[in-house]
């Protein structure tokens, strides 16, 4: 049988090997394709909320007590007046490729909550490291704010200098203050009334790009295909190379042994007297 050297010990462990690295390839792949459905959800909730008309806060207040994926990007309209002596800058805040901080400000409504609000980037400052070189106040007074909801992000267990935050944090944000503050999401800067003379830089808005985690994923499916298909031609090669011994003669000697060697002529075998003559005479005797 041309292929019963599949049934080594051998051969079974490259088939173990392909099969590894075909599972790791797979798992990769679906490592990939789960990160793409993650941009293809956030892609849809941009393109369902991000630009809807703003509803009333009444209308999404729970959403700012217990955050809701759903939610995340739906604008909202508020009316009340900013804490400014509770302000806090956000660290390793990226905007449009560049580095630098984003503005939060506790925001308490004319309905008596207090939620939080990202009012936008300021860039890395020249005079003083690990700081911007002015952060603009928020208007004082009434004000009237339309907001994108964005849930409350998780603790980086880092520590911030005083006045800043190592991430969005409410739930830490909250135990600075001496009052409380919504903890499940939190609202980003779209317009302001009435608008200050500086302030902050707008957030770039989200990508609705999905990127290459597709491609990726089919890239890694593929090399595990590719590992099976290696060995599938390991194992015919082999068998041609056992067919090709078993065909060839059993006296495998070389063959140029086999050339026929010229024939010394044999002499006829003499009797004693006969030797004894013969030596006699080439002596001369």
């Amino acid at each position: 049988m041309a292929y019963r050297f599949l049934l080594s010990w051998r051969w079974a462990g490259f088939l173990m090997m392909a099969a590894l690295f075909a599972a790791a390839c797979i798992g990769l792949g679906n490592w990939q394709m789960d990160r793409r459905n993650q941009a293809v959800t956030e892609i849809r909730r941009v393109q369902e909320n991000y630009d809807k008309p703003p509803v009333p806060f009444k209308d999404a207040s729970t959403y700012f007590a217990v955050a809701d994926p759903e939610a995340k990007w739906t604008t909202v309209s508020v009316t009340g007046w900013y804490l400014a002596q509770d302000q806090r800058i956000v660290r390793n805040r990226p905007n449009n490729s560049a580095a630098g901080y984003e503005v939060l400000v506790p925001f308490r409504l004319s309905s008596g909550e207090t939620i939080a609000i990202n009012r936008g980037w300021l860039p890395i400052g020249n005079d003083r490291p690990g700081y911007p070189d002015a952060v603009p106040g928020p208007p004082t007074g009434e004000v009237a704010a339309v907001i994108r909801i964005k849930p409350s992000e998780p603790d980086l267990g880092r520590d911030a200098p005083e006045g800043q935050l190592a991430s969005i944090d409410l739930s830490h944000y909250g135990r600075q203050l001496d009052y409380p503050l919504m903890t499940g999401s939190y609202g980003v800067m779209a317009s302001e009334s009435p608008p200050p003379s500086v302030a902050p830089q707008p957030l770039a808005a989200p990508a609705v790009k999905e990127g290459s985690n597709l491609s990726y994923a089919l890239q890694w499916i593929t090399f595990g295909v590719l590992a099976f298909v290696g060995f599938g031609y390991m194992a015919r090669q082999q068998a041609r190379i056992g067919r090709e011994e078993s065909d060839m003669p059993e006296n495998t000697a070389d063959p140029a042994e086999a050339v026929q060697q010229p024939r010394v002529p044999s002499r006829p075998k003499r009797s004693g007297s006969e030797e004894e003559d013969a030596l006699l005479d080439s002596m001369g005797l």
